[in-house]
């Protein structure tokens, strides 16, 4: 596997500019991510738990809500095709979108199933605890056909497509049928939905994923390529990307192409995201014609830089750049 030239801050920034303003749609499962940041000092007389006393307390829009996040903060025009609760939570996504300029006019509202919601109560720059309300259940065939109808409305019209799975019951193999036509699918899958994105352009797995999905384990250069391969040859995409963390990234292509890019973080102080962050960058550069090479660095050096903060986090443009460019003089 070859490793790829340095990305220059001049090439960077130029796709960084043709990026801005292109139309992608996220169809996925939106969460509501809930933030309880405090501090530690004692352990509970009731049990052996810390005492967490409470600071602040934040929202933010997670799942697939946090691709489109990340595509807001590039500049790039986004509609969002999901599925809600009929509960006070929408209201608070709603709220999120429009502080950011999407529309939740995609997001359909179902009666039986709660909007996801994730609670982190965060101590010291740590997470103590995470609790969840979610459903899991597919979505049921009448309100599949909403998000159907939907989706075959807006594919002819937009630049690119990012399929969101969180495994939460969204996506089907009709949904993804109705993605198809746009010029750039990319799907970030989890391992047990796999076959449900055969024929994207893309698939963005972290290497957890991608193990999973084929039933191989990674543990060196061969047992990556084996696991690359055999996911391209199930899914005949025309990329499979492998995000692999402080390893950096992975490319596999039905051409024969293999790239491998190292990783760029300076420092890690949260992973929470970074997938998405990926995801979000590597979707709309190709949406921007940029080679896959150039488009894999670009999701790498986006990745780094979110993993410098703590939380579900957005990377700009010219925070990913300054990473592009510090990497470039090291």
């Amino acid at each position: 596997m070859s490793t790829i030239a340095a990305l220059s801050p001049p090439d960077a920034r130029t796709f960084f500019e043709r990026m801005r303003g292109r139309s992608i749609m996220v169809i996925g499962d939106v969460m509501l991510d809930e933030w309880i940041w405090g501090a530690v000092s004692r352990i509970s007389p009731e049990a052996p738990v810390p005492v967490v006393a409470v600071s602040d307390h934040s929202f933010t829009l997670g799942g697939a809500g946090n691709v489109v996040s990340n595509l807001c903060a590039l500049g790039a025009q986004v509609r969002f095709v999901g599925a809600i609760g009929n509960d006070r939570l929408a209201l608070r996504i709603h709220g999120l979108l429009e502080d950011i300029g999407v529309s939740d006019e995609a997001l359909i509202k179902v009666d039986d199933r709660p909007t996801t919601r994730k609670t982190r109560i965060v101590a010291h720059n740590q997470q103590v605890v995470r609790a969840d309300w979610e459903s899991t259940q597919p979505l049921e065939a009448s309100d599949r056909e909403r998000i159907c109808a939907l989706v075959r409305r807006y594919a002819g019209e937009v630049d690119g497509i990012v399929l969101s799975d969180y495994a939460k019951g969204l996506l089907s193999r009709d949904v993804v049928d109705a993605a198809l036509p746009a010029p750039v699918v990319v799907a970030d899958p989890k391992p047990q939905n796999l076959a449900l994105f055969a024929g994207v352009t893309c698939v963005a797995p972290n290497a957890a994923e991608a193990a999973a999905a084929c039933g191989i384990t990674i543990t060196d250069d061969e047992s990556l390529e084996t696991a690359g391969s055999r996911i391209l040859e199930l899914l005949h995409s025309k990329y499979v990307v492998v995000t692999r963390g402080e390893a950096g990234m992975s490319l596999f292509g039905g051409d024969g192409e293999r790239l491998h890019v190292p990783s760029v973080a300076r420092s890690v102080f949260d992973v929470s995201g970074a997938g998405d962050t990926a995801v979000a960058v590597l979707a709309l550069a190709l949406a921007a014609r940029a080679p896959i090479g150039l488009a894999l660095q670009l999701a790498n050096f986006a990745a780094g830089t979110v993993v410098e903060k703590l939380g579900t986090a957005t990377a700009s443009a010219e925070e990913i750049l300054e990473l592009v460019n510090h990497d470039f003089h090291a």
